[in-house]
């Protein structure tokens, strides 16, 4: 790669610090040249820490944009301002990387398909669980074909008491939901991948807030406030795509539950299945005998190796430097992850009204 990107951060809070700008910083082909925050303090330190020479730093991300020396926006924002500002940034000639999910609604999601068709410039989604060893090694097996037709899976997202209570995350205005928008999406966005299946036909949702509203509840970062606690605390839904197949997804940040598994997918077809459950487990049937196989994801896959693997989101950002710099589709295209917003929002449709939703009639 012999360009230099330059690259403006918008929202310099927890997703940006815990993986944007570390695995940014990693590329030396990139310069963080540009940190926009509502929070002053929280653009500068981040400007202090990541930035080029020069670095800028701003509280409105319109500013930013007018910068014709940046090239690429990175928007790690809370969800009900993803959309305006992506669509924002490529209207004014960046490619952007934008943080799942898409968008709150379906119809913001659409907004950003089509402004990036209409600028011409990249978009993609955080979606950094594909790039995952075990994700990546399943990925290629279903190219390959080794699972045949999958017609049912099932999309992991439990977690028995991890309520994130910081920032805006139990703000349902902000953020359109709870664990379903927040790491149901995950789940789902690695399932219909490995299917590469994103046609939807009909979808059912339930929805609950029966934990969220306990005083001084146990949980991995404290009780949280109740009173605060506006989304759900659980969600679940069946899938049915158009070609007959059956997604099934859980989500939960408080579940009395001990399987707990978090953006993980069970895959089931003709010649054979899938399971991220404890490690990477393929099983089938050969030679009249049912099997089950563990695979070994260590780097290299051989003892005596002891490479180290790319960590996901420095994989993830690698890969999307890349596809700016070869001009090529991003791993993530706003087209999939359109279909992610679009069903989970249908999820929370058929909650509300108890009814299915039909989809793409």
């Amino acid at each position: 790669m012999g360009n230099t990107y330059r690259i403006a951060i918008v929202g310099c809070g927890g997703i940006a610090n815990g993986k944007h700008m570390p695995s940014l910083a990693k590329l030396s082909n990139v310069q963080m040249v540009a940190f926009c925050d509502i929070v002053p303090e929280r653009a500068v330190e981040a400007a202090e820490k990541y930035g080029a020479e020069g670095a800028k730093t701003y509280t409105d991300y319109r500013e930013a944009l007018k910068d014709a020396t940046i090239d690429i926006v990175h928007v790690c924002t809370p969800n009900d301002s993803h959309a305006e500002i992506a669509i924002a940034a490529l209207e004014a000639g960046k490619h952007v990387m934008c943080e799942k999910p898409m968008a709150k609604t379906a119809a913001d999601a659409a907004r950003m398909v089509e402004a990036a068709k209409r600028t011409g410039k990249k978009l993609t989604i955080g979606y950094n669980n594909r790039f995952r060893p075990d994700s990546q090694h399943l990925k290629k097996l279903c190219e390959d074909g080794e699972f045949g037709d999958i017609y049912y899976a099932k999309a992991h997202a439990i977690r028995r008491r991890a309520v994130p209570t910081w920032g805006v995350f139990l703000d349902e205005e902000k953020q359109g939901g709870g664990p379903l928008i927040d790491i149901g999406t995950h789940a789902l966005d690695l399932t219909l991948w490995m299917m590469n299946n994103y046609k939807p036909k009909v979808v059912l949702g339930t929805a609950y807030h029966k934990l969220s509203q306990k005083e001084n509840a146990a949980n991995a970062w404290g009780p949280w406030d109740p009173k605060k606690f506006t989304v759900e605390d659980s969600a679940f839904g069946m899938i049915v795509m158009e070609n007959g197949a059956t997604i099934m997804l859980e989500s939960s940040w408080a579940l009395n539950s001990l399987d707990v598994d978090e953006a993980k997918c069970t895959l089931c077809g003709t010649e054979g299945g899938a399971d991220m459950k404890g490690g990477l487990r393929l099983n089938g049937e050969k030679h009249s005998r049912l099997y089950t196989t563990e695979v070994n994801l260590q780097a290299g896959g051989v003892a005596f190796y002891d490479g180290k693997q790319e960590k996901d989101a420095d994989l993830e950002m690698r890969k999307w430097i890349e596809a700016i710099d070869e001009d090529k589709e991003p791993v993530v295209t706003p087209e999939q992850a359109f279909v992610v917003s679009q069903i989970l929002e249908a999820l929370y449709e058929s909650a509300r009204t108890g009814k299915a939703v039909y989809l793409n009639q």
